[in-house]
């Protein structure tokens, strides 16, 4: 995994911290990160994640639990370990653990018993 890069698929704000904290990477055209508004159509976010999960480059795509509920169906369909797809909230909404796809296929791995 060495060399490997972080994508992001957020807000504006959420892809500013990361680009603060050295995440942003672009190299001939193509970049790691991606700005999701009010006025971004699903189309292309569904686009901006199947590009960062059959790139080689990329070991953890971050999104917005916002933005992940707009493409839930292609997180539920995701099977691939790599890149690991981890859901954060947002500024404006808190993270839901129900929603998260992930998540829910962890604890579906354990039993009540094991979780306590």
């Amino acid at each position: 995994m060495r060399g490997k890069l972080i994508a992001v698929i957020g807000d504006e704000n959420t892809c500013t911290g990361f680009l603060l904290a050295g995440v942003g990477e672009t190299n001939k055209g193509k970049s790691n990160f991606f700005v999701v508004d009010a006025e971004t159509p699903k189309s292309a976010i569904e686009e901006c994640f199947s590009k960062f999960m059959n790139d080689d480059n990329i070991a953890v795509v971050v999104i917005n639990q916002t933005i992940a509920d707009e493409i839930r169906h292609l997180l539920d369909a995701n099977d691939r370990q790599t890149p690991a797809v981890v859901e954060i909230p947002s500024k404006d909404k808190p993270y839901d653990p129900t929603n998260d796809s992930i998540l829910q296929r962890a604890m579906k791995m354990f039993s009540a018993d094991e979780l306590r």
